[in-house]
């Protein structure tokens, strides 16, 4: 009985992050349309991977801000520079800043 427990949450998992994924994709393509409804996407996501504990990549991670969680499009809705080995994401909605070290 356990490892047929062990196998559902497994899946369970998988299925969650294929539903991360779409909800950040779904995110980027509203942007455009209604800025709401994409902060309303990444809420979602973030909702799904602390349910089923499940790490974002690094990729997906510098797609939303991590105070107001609004999706995030470089040059609309925040600023990004470089300085000092970091990348500076700047949130204009909440005027935050995301720091991010870069790796050589």
């Amino acid at each position: 009985m356990a490892k047929k427990h062990k196998i559902m949450k497994e899946n369970l998992k998988k299925q969650a992050k294929i539903d991360i994924i779409r909800y950040l994709e779904s995110a980027k393509e509203s942007f455009k349309q209604d800025h709401k409804k994409s902060n309303l996407y990444v809420h979602k996501a973030r909702l799904l991977a602390m349910k089923y504990n499940i790490r974002l990549p690094k990729e997906l991670k510098k797609t939303f801000c991590k105070h107001c969680y609004s999706y995030l499009v470089p040059g609309v809705n925040c600023r990004v520079r470089t300085r000092e080995g970091k990348l500076i994401y700047y949130c204009l909605e909440c005027k935050k800043y995301i720091r991010i070290p870069i790796h050589k």
